[in-house]
């Protein structure tokens, strides 16, 4: 019988999840280990796994995918394009599709996604679950609604962890990362990484989390989040984080963020009963972070936008523009070599959106660093000195009429720079940039370039570079899209240090970690915790 995921993958709509085809074995621990034992390369699934960041990460440090599920239709297909593509070209149908979590079981799934191959099976597990829908969920709640699969249709706000483990427990993979923001540790006052840990230790796993940030292992860009790693206690292993490659000063309100994410965590006397372990330290000579200029200067200037203002519509991600400049960086470099993601010295998505005189004018006025009140006072010094050029030329201009209020709105933002001050920022060349979030798929006023000669907000392709997405990598979709993918993504760079990590605890040899050391003599900083 032909099952109905089976059906539209033969005439695949990438937005509609769809039903699951019957089930097959899972092997066990033991056998998952004489397998990999015998060379063959881990076996990875992503769920909510978006375009793939953590699949990047984990299958350049030597794992092969299985498959990703996600149920955002653009995300489903970027992943399918890079990672499970015909020849290079179209994204096999199979894996392009939409898929629900909420609707799939573990092992139909499985047998879906692996139809055609003999040993079916996935050695780790992988995914970002997206922020919870619940203020509070007791330890006695989550394990009621865990060991009732059927529960969470009756609790919702449980829905998005429960699958999660409810996949873990039917796949029995080796070992397996989680990726969350920081406030999974404290969201209501109330510690999810405990009672996560708690149910994966019923299930025979060492689990072990903390919070990394990106920063410190080569991304240009300051993203903390929650990791949780888990590897299952047959395999003899135990969970560690990778040990930070650059030594970062993040900027205070970094440090007060984490003490509110840990606040339940650290209130714990000698953290008896959590497994939270603290971040690692980078060694004392680590290099310091990759910047926003180490990203993006080699890549193509932009100005069309200056020349057409008015333009509005869809920007898509078919363009072919040429580098013009050579890698001024080892960072910029790596996101064009990097392995099986090569550039082909073109970039389809190097595209940004046309804004307004009005954004361009402020774009250029402001300095490195500078975010939306001080952006909205330039904006109202702007304005005043207009308005008084025109009242000297002989221009009526009444405060309150139609006439000053239009002139005004050609300056001046409608915000309220006191309920939006992180609307609006510009890049700080010698910094890495600020956190890219999924609104970048609405609006990018959060990342304006720091040229101020080229008046706009990043592109696509500077986004992937700040999110360390290497330029061989597709997006599927149109700009919005492409950034939205973009800004819900682990970062690969540090996925690989992650990955890299954990095989290595498995006692797997993993593919070699990038040099990203410009300086003479500086040696790749080792990744291991000791």
């Amino acid at each position: 019988m032909i099952s109905r995921l089976e059906q539209h993958a033969g005439k695949r709509d990438a937005r509609r999840p769809c039903g699951i085809s019957p089930d097959g074995m899972v092997p066990g621990i033991e056998a998952k280990l004489a397998r990999i034992g015998k060379g063959e390369p881990p076996r990875l699934l992503d769920l909510f796994s978006g375009c793939g960041g953590l699949t990047l990460g984990f299958v350049s440090a030597g794992c092969v995918s299985v498959g990703g599920v996600e149920v955002d239709g653009h995300a489903a297909e970027s992943h399918a394009l890079n990672f499970h593509s015909s020849g290079g070209a179209s994204p096999d149908a199979r894996h392009a599709m939409a898929k629900d979590i909420l609707r799939h079981k573990p092992k139909e799934l499985l047998e879906f996604l692996q139809k055609h191959s003999p040993d079916k099976g996935v050695d780790l597990i992988v995914g970002g679950p997206p922020c919870p829908a619940f203020t509070r969920v007791g330890r006695a709640k989550l394990r009621e609604v865990f060991q009732h699969p059927e529960a969470f249709k009756q609790d919702p706000r449980a829905t998005l962890y429960v699958p999660y483990l409810q996949y873990v427990r039917a796949l029995k993979p080796l070992a397996l990362v989680m990726e969350n923001v920081p406030d999974i540790l404290n969201w209501g006052g109330h510690n999810l990484g405990d009672e996560i840990c708690e149910s994966l230790a019923a299930m025979g796993y060492r689990c072990a989390y903390t919070l990394l940030n990106a920063a410190s292992y080569g991304v240009p860009q300051m993203r903390e989040r929650f990791f949780l790693v888990a590897v299952h206690k047959e395999t003899g292993g135990d969970p560690s984080f990778p040990v930070p490659t650059r030594k970062v000063d993040f900027p205070r309100g970094y440090s007060s963020s984490r003490m509110v994410a840990l606040k339940n965590v650290l209130a714990k006397t000698s953290g008896k009963g959590s497994w939270y372990v603290p971040p690692p330290v980078a060694d004392v000579d680590a290099p310091p972070a990759v910047t926003a200029y180490e990203a993006l200067a080699d890549l193509p200037e932009l100005t069309d936008h200056l020349h057409n203002r008015d333009r509005r519509g869809a920007r898509y991600l078919d363009g072919q523009v040429p580098h013009t400049k050579l890698p001024h960086s080892a960072y910029a470099r790596f996101m064009r070599e990097w392995p099986e993601f090569k550039s082909d010295g073109r970039l389809r998505d190097h595209v940004t959106r046309c804004l307004t005189q009005r954004d361009y004018r402020l774009f250029k006025a402001m300095e490195p660093g500078e975010d939306y009140p001080k952006a909205h006072a330039r904006a109202m010094d702007l304005f005043q000195k207009e308005l008084g050029k025109r009242r000297r030329a002989g221009t009526t201009l009444l405060e309150g009429a139609a006439d000053y209020l239009s002139l005004k709105a050609d300056y001046v933002p409608p915000y309220d720079p006191g309920k939006f001050p992180n609307k609006w920022r510009k890049l700080a060349a010698n910094e890495p940039a600020r956190t890219l979030m999924a609104h970048l798929g609405k609006d990018t006023y959060s990342h304006i370039h720091y040229d101020s000669a080229q008046q706009r907000v990043i592109s696509v392709r500077e986004a992937a570079r700040l999110q360390s997405f290497p330029d061989g990598f597709r997006f599927a979709g149109t700009m919005n899209p492409a950034f939205r993918q973009i800004g819900n993504s682990v970062p690969p760079l540090l996925a690989w240090y992650i990955a890299d990590e954990l095989l290595r605890s498995l006692g797997i040899t993993p593919k070699a970690l990038p040099n990203l050391f410009d300086a003479p003599g500086k040696t790749q900083v080792r990744n291991r915790v000791a």
